[in-house]
């Protein structure tokens, strides 16, 4: 019994080509979703309220009005007329490419174009799997280096298109699409350029650059202005601290401010140089000098505080080193991987849990490795149920020590 087709409202792009082509509908194949479903439907319109012989009669009509777009061409010709002669747009270049491009912190866009003989002649060495594999490769070359992590995801073969979860965002990656084969190796199609995943956290950029260039200047092979990220802008003005002391604004307002309230706490008793600085003052002093020059300093029998300043109130010394914030955050992790491959009929469990398995029997489980013992009995039993195969896996997994944190959940810190 023949399928029954659907409406024309819930049809595919490539259904509706489909239907355009048996109406005779001239490139189809260039038209947008919309446009292929008002073309069809004028034309069955057209069968239904005219008959036969006018319809013949009507076709030139129909055909030039298709291309009216309510626009007056200047040069005195017909806009329908432009890409005359032309022909459809091909399914394929040729040439085996793919594109990463981020969508959002958490997500990314990637398409690609693979020739079928490139994937065929791929398939006769051994691919079986054709996937997507994404490599965290920040400041790293990936022709010489490992990548800092690596994510898996197969992929249907007439796919052209997939979305790819992130795993950390304020990254660099690259997207490879090949096969995965039986005895573990990996065959490159196509390997897109590194991109920039965005954070997910308001961007550290603060700093707005402007340069003037001129109209007539040749630009080719010029180099105006380095940006250099903020994170190693700071970790490069970490080892001249002179810049920090005298180069910042910021800096100086607060060494002005704890400088003069300093200077009254260490004149008297704690308790007087509490009653005598403002309640803001003890706060930013406190919190600027938690060495020992704030609410500690108080004088003893060798007329020096606990820090090392003398009695006549002077909060600094030539030689004190600037005091600077400072962030600084790990994240680091495991997961564990559990791959294999039976007769494609066959019944798999992990620990209990079915698996399901891929076309050519091949399976691949992944999940988050935490602290404990991983115990993992896996089975195989034969669609007859007659023959089974089995083995037993067991995981642990111990953190001795974590001193970890998101870049989100970083503060910062005044080191001395």
């Amino acid at each position: 019994m023949a399928k029954e087709r659907p409406p024309l409202e819930e049809m595919t792009l490539r259904q509706l080509r489909k239907v355009a082509s048996e109406y005779g509908i001239s490139r189809y194949s260039r038209m947008r979703k919309s446009q292929l479903l008002a073309e069809i439907q004028k034309i069955q319109r057209s069968k239904i309220s005219i008959s036969p012989s006018r319809t013949v009669e009507a076709q030139p009509e129909v055909e030039a009005a298709k291309f009216e777009l309510g626009q007056e061409d200047r040069t005195g010709g017909t806009l329908a007329s432009v890409d005359e002669g032309l022909a459809d747009l091909p399914a394929g270049y040729g040439d085996s490419r793919i594109v990463l491009l981020p969508r959002d912190p958490q997500w990314a866009y990637t398409y690609w174009d693979i020739p079928n003989e490139h994937k065929e002649d791929l398939r006769r060495q051994g691919g079986q799997q054709l996937a997507l594999r994404i490599y965290d490769v920040t400041d790293i070359t990936l022709d010489y280096q490992s990548p800092h992590s690596i994510q898996e995801y197969p992929c249907d073969e007439l796919a052209r298109e997939w979305y790819l979860p992130m795993p950390v965002s304020d990254r660099d990656y690259v997207v490879d699409i090949g096969y995965r084969c039986a005895d573990g190796r990996w065959l490159i199609l196509a390997r897109s350029a590194p991109v920039h995943v965005p954070p997910v956290y308001p961007s550290d950029w603060i700093e707005d650059q402007f340069i003037t260039v001129n109209w007539e200047e040749d630009l080719r092979s010029k180099t105006f202005l380095e940006l250099v990220p903020p994170s190693k802008k700071a970790a490069a003005s970490a080892d001249t601290s002179s810049v920090d002391a005298a180069g910042n604004p910021i800096y100086d307002a607060i060494f002005g401010m704890a400088q003069s309230a300093e200077a009254q706490r260490v004149a008297g008793s704690l308790y007087g140089s509490m009653q005598q600085v403002p309640v803001h003052e003890q706060a930013i002093s406190s919190y600027v000098f938690p060495s020992g020059v704030g609410m500690w300093a108080v004088p003893t029998m060798s007329g020096l505080t606990m820090s090392g300043v003398g009695m006549s109130g002077v909060g600094f010394s030539a030689s004190m080193p600037p005091i600077r914030p400072r962030q600084f955050w790990l994240v680091a992790d495991a997961e564990l991987i559990v791959y294999g491959a039976t007769e494609p009929d066959a019944n798999v469990t992990i620990g209990g849990r079915p698996i399901k398995l891929n076309p050519d029997g091949t399976f691949r489980f992944q999940m988050s490795f935490q602290d404990g013992l991983i115990d993992y009995p896996i089975m195989a039993v034969a669609a007859d149920g007659e023959q089974t195969r089995s083995i037993h896996m067991k995981f642990t997994r111990e953190t001795p020590s974590r001193n970890t944190n998101t870049k989100e959940e970083a503060v910062p810190e005044w080191l001395a």
